[in-house]
């Protein structure tokens, strides 16, 4: 084991009250060449063992120097503890110099013997043979401090042990310059100020060691706290009731924004948009006779295609005045009309502006194809409803309220589903290109008449219109001379033949032969009794289906016939004849 190394395991004996050095100083350091156990002399008292380690340099209280393993001081309670800078009566300091607390005075060495003699009354005790503070009692080893190393101050300085400057802290203990006691003596050491009497937990106040005045604080601001939070939910529940009662009553619903007003132009809505300023509205009265219709332009010159039945009433001094889409009215005459057709043109006068519009081509319609129907049902004016063909060539006839059957109209219609009603007569049927392709004419109502705006009950989807081809030629040759030629076959039917086909009758009108002599049937070799069953090769029904197949036609056009005659069936050809309308 090397030598003059700290031993940091070694523990300081009894110390030499006189030091190696014999001056008094008691915790003197060894000389650095000596012999360590050269101290060892029998007659110098017990001998005084140098702690082989460095001095406490924080003087740790309160066992000071060398370091925390020092064994403390026994600790007095006296009997009865002095209030805070009273001293006790008699002297507090032994005769032997050393102070209370059983600390040395710088200088003043110990007594070499511990005091044996058994404690009695006196100026340094209180009552009942109780020392005081600072003298060491029988038997009680004593240690003095070691002496600081070379470079290090003998005295370090105090460390600060008062407590922390509570607000309910008792003042400072009063350490005047004769020690804690108040007597007199060497000045104190770096422990003459620690007092552990003088601490605040022994004072008899009922006042803890710190106080009570900071807690008390913190709990008076929590409980103002959770106070305030209370209040604040209390308002911030109140104001936002107030806020939903209001919201509640401004209600304010989402809407989408503004839209750019263009459609497609296969759209419905585009259908109408660009239909709509050529559809006019009739008005018609004629003595005790009037009526509502629709009707379309036709040119520029103010002609406007429409139904017979629709300008009817007018008679020859009726009135009709025609509304345009804008709300511009005009007067308006009858051109032309033909029953059979039920298609009349009447004409407007000193307007200038007007939309004509364009015709399409009936025969290109195909079932299904979407259409636009636009009319005033119920004088409701630039009314629009959509809906497809439901059928084509679908015979109806139309009239008849006269008896001699000189109204009937025959139409091979083209059947739709869109809404039709009355009032829509004589207006448009659009299809997907915005173009004419029939001539609203007729519905069948729920009652089952058949009839044009027969039953005012409205429509059931099923509708009807002339093919624009045929009110094409219709409306051609009533601008062009007031009247429209129909085609004829030269025949007499049986209109109560209740047969399947058209039978030809025994008699024709007022006595006349059946069929014409001269005739397009009598050069085709038709004879009284033959039943026509087809008509190129479409299969016939009933008369009726006959002359609506006919009138299909223009006058000149050439058909084939199927016959029977005595059971057997025949073909016939021939040519259409033209006869004009009453």
């Amino acid at each position: 084991m090397d030598e003059g190394k700290p031993k940091w395991w070694s523990r300081p004996g009894p110390a030499d009250p006189a030091g190696p050095s014999g001056d008094g100083h008691g915790g003197g350091a060894p000389d650095p060449g000596s012999d360590p156990g050269a101290g060892h002399a029998t007659d110098r008292g017990p001998e005084r063992r140098i702690p082989l380690h460095d001095p406490d340099r924080y003087s740790t209280p309160p066992y000071g120097e060398p370091g925390p393993w020092a064994p403390a001081p026994p600790v007095q309670h006296p009997g009865t503890t002095p209030a805070h800078g009273v001293p006790l009566q008699g002297p507090t300091t032994p005769a032997d110099g050393t102070p209370a607390h059983g600390t040395p005075a710088h200088g003043v060495p110990g007594p070499a013997a511990p005091v044996t003699a058994p404690p009695q009354e006196g100026p340094g005790t209180l009552g009942h043979g109780t020392p005081l503070a600072g003298t060491p009692l029988a038997g009680a080893p004593r240690y003095d401090r070691a002496p600081a190393p070379a470079g290090y101050d003998a005295a370090p300085p105090p460390y600060d042990t008062s407590p922390p400057p509570y607000d309910s802290a008792p003042p400072p203990h009063d350490m005047g310059p004769a020690g804690p006691a108040g007597g007199g003596g060497a000045e104190p050491g770096p422990w003459g100020r620690y007092d552990p009497w003088a601490q605040a937990p022994l004072q008899q106040t009922g006042a803890g060691p710190h106080g009570t005045g900071k807690p008390r604080a913190r709990r008076g601001a929590l409980v103002g706290v959770l106070v305030l939070g209370v209040v604040a939910g209390m308002i911030g529940g109140v104001v936002g009731a107030n806020l939903e009662a209001r919201r509640a009553v401004q209600v304010e619903l989402p809407q989408a924004g503004t839209e750019a007003e263009g459609r497609a132009p296969d759209s419905v809505a585009g259908i109408a948009a660009r239909s709509l300023p050529g559809v006019v509205t009739l008005h018609v009265r004629g003595g005790s006779d009037q009526g509502t219709g629709t009707g379309f332009v036709l040119d520029g010159r103010g002609h406007i295609l429409t139904n017979n039945h629709v300008v009817e009433p007018a008679g020859s001094g009726g009135e009709i005045s025609v509304t345009f889409s804008g709300g511009e009215v005009a007067a308006a005459e009858v051109v032309g009309r033909d029953a059979g057709y039920d298609l009349a043109v009447v004409k407007v006068s000193g307007v200038s502006g007007l939309k004509p519009l364009p015709l399409g081509n009936s025969d290109n319609v195909q079932v299904g194809d979407p259409v636009v129907a636009i009319g005033a049902p119920f004088d409701l004016a630039n009314t629009v409803t959509s809906g497809i063909i439901s059928a084509k060539e679908r015979p109806i006839t139309a009239g008849g309220e006269k008896g001699d059957g000189s109204d009937i109209s025959y139409v091979d219609a083209l059947q739709t589903d869109a809404p039709i009603n009355p009032g829509n007569s004589g207006g448009p049927l659009m299809d997907s290109r915005a173009r004419v392709i029939g001539i609203n004419s007729a519905i069948r109502s729920a009652e089952g008449a058949g009839g044009p705006e027969s039953g005012q009950s409205g429509s059931i989807g099923l509708g009807f219109a002339i093919p624009v081809n045929q009110g094409k030629r219709v409306a051609e040759e009533l601008i062009n001379t007031g009247k429209a030629t129909h085609p004829i076959i030269g025949v007499t039917l049986d209109m109560d033949f209740t047969g399947d086909g058209a039978r030809v009758g025994t008699e024709g009108n007022d006595g006349a032969p059946p069929v014409t002599v001269g005739g397009p049937g009598q050069k085709a070799g038709i004879r009284s009794g033959d039943v026509i069953t087809e008509v190129d090769g479409q299969r016939v029904h009933s008369g009726e289906e006959l002359i609506v197949k006919i009138r299909a036609h223009r006058p000149g056009d050439r058909l084939q016939l199927t016959l029977e005659r005595g059971g057997q069936e025949k073909k016939v050809t021939l040519v259409l004849g033209s006869a004009r309308s009453g």
